[in-house]
């Protein structure tokens, strides 16, 4: 692919419209890899979250990538592609030039040529990270860089208000059954 810009305001637009419509993380982030993979014609993407004890990568929602390439084992934040876990962008435009990845043989067998790796943070902290496999080579335009750390910071603040959210739908659930208790 050339540096052009990849990215259409019709991309940003229905991207956007699926974070703000949902109320159900899985389902928000389902939504999102696969309106992403259609829309940007790639391989595949993969929403992680970040467990803070481990500094593992766990997979909150894909699209596009086989179970066996998901399952190759754990994704650990200082081993595999570890800027982004600093919150900065990654861009890997080609793995075979790379030595940035975990596990390189992985995504070879997957067809897999290029990565965009995308921190998703909310306020100061990063939570997790928006994948983007390519099966060929990649040079995004610096508009479309920027196009993808915004939607990596809308996921973040989309992530955070659904946490929220649900949690004081639990809270209002559990003063609700107490409430039917005493009366």
């Amino acid at each position: 692919m050339n540096t052009g810009d990849k990215i259409a305001l019709s991309t940003i637009a229905v991207v956007n419209q699926a974070i703000m419509e949902s109320d159900n993380l899985e389902t928000m982030c389902s939504h999102l890899a696969q309106l992403l993979v259609a829309a940007l014609e790639i391989k595949g993407c993969v929403v992680f979250i970040l467990d803070p004890k481990s500094q593992e990568l766990e997979i909150l929602s894909s699209f596009g990538l086989s179970i066996s390439y998901l399952n190759k084992g754990p994704v650990l934040t200082n081993k595999s592609i570890a800027n982004s876990i600093k919150g900065e962008p990654v861009i890997v435009q080609d793995i075979n030039k790379s030595d940035k990845l975990q596990y390189p043989e992985n995504a070879k067998a997957e067809g897999i040529s290029a990565i965009i790796s995308m921190p998703i943070r909310f306020r100061e902290s990063v939570i997790g990270s928006l994948r983007l496999y390519h099966y060929e080579a990649w040079d995004l335009s610096e508009r479309d860089i920027t196009f993808l750390q915004c939607l990596s910071d809308h996921l973040g603040l989309a992530m955070s208000y659904t946490r929220v959210a649900n949690a004081l739908q639990l809270v209002k659930e559990a003063v609700t059954d107490i409430d039917n208790l005493w009366f």
